[in-house]
């Protein structure tokens, strides 16, 4: 049982340094906009103007 108990918590502890690098990865880095998809789902990278289509709900 110690064995896995030791294992458990290396296991956590890995788990939170990789919590800590991804982000300082993504909040600081100039390679953020290239890997959190938000970015691109918001259309903030593209250049071009959409059509936007309106739609009234009539009851």
């Amino acid at each position: 049982m110690k064995k896995i108990e030791r294992m458990l918590w290396k296991l956590a502890i890995i788990q939170f340094i990789f919590l800590f690098i991804a982000q300082f990865v993504v909040s600081y880095s100039s390679i953020a906009p290239y890997i959190v998809k938000v970015i691109r789902y918001e259309g903030v990278m593209k250049n071009s103007a959409t059509k936007t289509i309106e739609t009234f709900d009539q009851r």
